[in-house]
């Protein structure tokens, strides 16, 4: 039991990490970038509230434990904002590293079980993951809403660039609710776009 538990602290000294990883959106009220776990804590609270808008039935609870851990390879690979310049396989290549590494920490049946959520999560084929990509897409696009445009001014983002990196996805889990933020949208970008 000693070691177990050894692991399990390890693990969760660890994650303490994400903590300090900033992410390229801000909070709300646009006053500091928001780190990346309390962006885990805030979309699993999305996910627990936003569920039943999923396009599909899910198992919501298989879906916050997929959205608290989903980012913890950010603790090696930084964040990445999906509008910024970055090479995705070469990122994808830091990322599997990240997960071998931490999610290694814990004792073998936990590390596998969580590496499979992070897994899912990244894969986006099964219901409960395509939506906690969604939740995870929406939770930013909310974030620039509130704080003014936030960080689609400072990526240059187009209505364009919006709909094809983020808006398909939400599309895809919870259609519902990119088309409530359409006309919440409209305000930030040319009429004749998306």
């Amino acid at each position: 039991m000693t070691d177990r538990l050894d692991r399990q602290f390890a693990f969760l000294n660890e994650a303490d990490k994400l903590k300090s990883v900033l992410r390229g959106t801000t909070l709300n009220d646009g006053s500091r970038p928001e780190n990346s776990g309390e962006h885990s804590w805030h979309i699993a609270l999305y996910a627990l509230v936003l569920a039943e808008h999923s396009d599909r039935p899910v198992n919501v609870n298989r879906v916050i434990k997929m959205l608290l851990v989903h980012d913890i390879v950010e603790i090696d690979a930084g964040d990445n904002p999906i509008h910024g310049d970055h090479d995705p396989l070469e990122m994808e290549v830091i990322e599997q590293q990240a997960a071998e590494r931490i999610f290694g920490l814990l004792p073998p049946d936990q590390r596998d079980s969580f590496r499979a959520l992070w897994e899912e999560f990244e894969a986006a084929e099964s219901d409960d993951a395509i939506f906690a990509k969604s939740i995870d897409r929406i939770q930013p696009v909310n974030s620039n809403l509130q704080s003014g445009g936030g960080t689609w001014r400072d990526y240059n983002v187009t209505a364009d660039q919006l709909q094809t990196r983020v808006g398909a996805k939400v599309q895809r889990g919870a259609p519902r609710l990119w088309a409530w933020l359409q006309p919440r949208l409209a305000g930030f970008f040319e009429p004749s776009s998306h």
